[in-house]
C-alpha cells in the first residue's frame, strides 16, 4: 500500500469514526436536537419539573403519591404499558392526584434499535392501555434510556406525542442512599440556575426488571428536595406541559 493509499484509507476511517461517534451522540445524548425536536426545559432558572419513569410500581409509588399531596406538588409520570396493564389502580390514583402522566412505551427497549413495527407497537401500545385505564388523550412520551433516531421521534409525532428528555439524572437506579440522590440533584439543579435554565429530573420510582423494584431511597431523596426547594426559596414545582 503506497502512501496515497494509505492516507486515503486513513481519512476514510477517520470519518466512518466521527460519523459513528455523532450517530451515537445524537441517538443517547439527552439533550441532542440532532434527530428531531425534544423538549428538555425552559429558560426559568426557577423551576423545577420532577419525572418519574418505569411505574406504576408496588408501595413506592403510593408513598410517592402521599409525599407529593403532601406538599401540593405536581409531577410527571412516565409509565411503562406492561406495568400499567397489571396495576391500573396505582395509575388512577396518580391521575387521581393530579399528575401529567405520559408514555414510557409498553416493555422498555432500546428503541433506537428497534425495527419501525416495533417501535410503533411500542408506543402505539402504551398510549392504547393508558388511554383505556384513564379515559383521556396522553400527549407526552419518553424514550427508554433517552434512545431514539429519527423514525421513534416521527411515530412519536403521528401518534400525537410530544418528545420529552431532561437535563439531570441522578442515577437512583444505583446503591446509594437517600442523601446522595438527593446531592446529586441539587448540584445539577445548581449549575442548570447558574445557565439560567430551569431543570427536568429523572427520577424512578419503578424499575424495567419488573415490579417491585426497591425505590423507597427515590422517595425520600425526593422528600429532601422538597424540603430544600420550599416555596419560600422562589423555585416552582411544574409539571412538563408547562414548557410546551
Amino acid at each position: 500500500m503506497n502512501a496515497s493509499t494509505m492516507t486515503t484509507a486513513a481519512v476514510a476511517f477517520t470519518t466512518a469514526g466521527l460519523l459513528a461517534g455523532g450517530c451515537t451522540y445524537a441517538a443517547l445524548s439527552a439533550q441532542s436536537q440532532i434527530f428531531g425536536k425534544v423538549l428538555i426545559a425552559s429558560r426559568n432558572p426557577n423551576e423545577i419539573a420532577l419525572t418519574y419513569d418505569d411505574g406504576p410500581n408496588d408501595i413506592v409509588t403510593e408513598r410517592l403519591l402521599d409525599l407529593l399531596t403532601g406538599h401540593n406538588v405536581r409531577a410527571t409520570f412516565f409509565l411503562i404499558g406492561d406495568f400499567v396493564r397489571q396495576r391500573p389502580q396505582i395509575v388512577r390514583a396518580i391521575a387521581a392526584s393530579g399528575h401529567l402522566i405520559g408514555n414510557h412505551t409498553m416493555t422498555h427497549p432500546w428503541l433506537a434499535w428497534q425495527s419501525t413495527a416495533r417501535i410503533r407497537q411500542e408506543l402505539a401500545g402504551c398510549n392504547s392501555i393508558l388511554e383505556d385505564t384513564l379515559g383521556v388523550p396522553i400527549r407526552y412520551f419518553r424514550a427508554p434510556h433517552g434512545a431514539r433516531r429519527p423514525v421513534v421521534l416521527r411515530i412519536a409525532r403521528e401518534l400525537g406525542l410530544t418528545s420529552v428528555q431532561w437535563n439531570i439524572i441522578p442515577k437512583d437506579w444505583q446503591p446509594v442512599g437517600a442523601a446522595e440522590i438527593a446531592a446529586r440533584t441539587i448540584r445539577a439543579i445548581t449549575r442548570n440556575q447558574h445557565s439560567r435554565r430551569a431543570s427536568n429530573i429523572v427520577l424512578h420510582d419503578g424499575g424495567q426488571a419488573g415490579l417491585g423494584q426497591p425505590r423507597l431511597p427515590t422517595v425520600d431523596a425526593t422528600r429532601l428536595l422538597l424540603e430544600k426547594y420550599s416555596p419560600e426559596t422562589g423555585t416552582k414545582f411544574v409539571t412538563v406541559d408547562s414548557w410546551v
